[in-house]
């Protein structure tokens, strides 16, 4: 039985560096439903993988706690 999965990737303002990276992931992490999370400094660029579509409020909660800024999906 395979599991239903949803990947977006969003772009994120703001991250520089692996830290950066540590706290978009951990607080995304944090969101019900999400598995899996790869955060890219470089491009900015935010791959979050969940069990159903996340709701953007709380995506954009998430990433302002962590200290960044949501653009949107890339």
């Amino acid at each position: 039985m395979t599991e239903q999965t949803v990947a977006v990737t969003y772009q994120v303002t703001g991250m520089s560096c692996a830290h950066c990276e540590g706290s978009v992931s951990s607080e995304l992490s944090a969101l019900p439903g999400v598995s899996e999370v790869k955060a890219v400094a470089s491009t900015g660029e935010v791959t979050v993988v969940s069990a159903a579509p996340l709701d953007e409020d709380a995506v954009r909660a998430a990433i302002d706690e962590a200290g960044f800024e949501l653009v949107g999906k890339a």
